[in-house]
């Protein structure tokens, strides 16, 4: 499953490695990371407790692409993809190279997390927007970040599911404090950070109990 955002900073990396982190006690989990990124890369292996592998369409040919993910996918019991940027951010105006492309090369479906932060119906559009875009993707389900309150769940996922038929799978409940540790350029690296390990707990604890694991588990392409 690839997981992508509508933007930077929507939320991917806290929904990604939260949902590595709880499948991982489920199985063997081989996470990838699109992109040259290495930060949330590291943080990502840390929480499958192996490496995470690296897939960059601008930089690779479809075929070496298609070859890394499959060889190194062999064998798991789960492939997690963390896109970058907007799901349809690319090189140019088509999308070339973005997250979405990624997904529709690999045949993979695609788990939108959406910032819900101070918005309610209007995510329910931007949802309808993405699955207007290109109908060949494969929108399994939404996880609604930034969630402040019960009734700002109930609000935004009854207007998700009535407008785009899209099912929410998980929610992202707004913290207080950040869980990765953070610097002045961003996310620390997990090789940096003293508090890496309860970092992933956490994060895999909040999968747990806001994510619905089973059906995340029943969209997933069969590699």
């Amino acid at each position: 499953m690839v997981i992508g955002g509508l933007s930077g900073g929507s939320g991917k990396s806290v929904a990604t490695v939260g949902l590595i982190a709880a499948l991982k006690e489920r199985g063997l989990v081989i996470p990838f990371k699109k992109g040259p990124d290495y930060i949330d890369a590291g943080w990502m292996g840390k929480a499958a407790g192996r490496p995470c592998y690296n897939l960059d369409p601008y930089l690779m040919t479809p075929d070496s692409l298609k070859n890394s993910f499959f060889s190194h996918a062999a064998g798991a019991d789960f492939a997690v993809i963390e896109g970058n940027r907007g799901l349809f951010d690319g090189v140019d105006p088509d999308g070339s190279y973005s997250t979405a492309e990624l997904a529709l090369a690999l045949d993979l479906p695609v788990l939108l997390v959406v910032n819900c932060s101070k918005t309610t119906r209007t995510v329910a559009a931007m949802v309808l927007g993405c699955r207007g875009l290109e109908p060949r993707l494969r929108l399994a389900g939404v996880i609604l970040n930034q969630i402040a309150t019960p009734r700002h769940e109930t609000v935004i996922r009854q207007a998700v599911e009535k407008y785009t038929g899209v099912p929410v799978l998980g929610i992202v409940p707004r913290l207080k404090t950040d869980i990765f540790p953070m610097r002045h350029l961003g996310v620390t690296p997990h090789q940096e950070s003293t508090t890496a390990d309860a970092a992933v707990a956490k994060l895999a604890e909040l999968a747990r109990e806001n994510f619905d694991l089973e059906k995340i588990i029943f969209c997933m392409q069969p590699i």
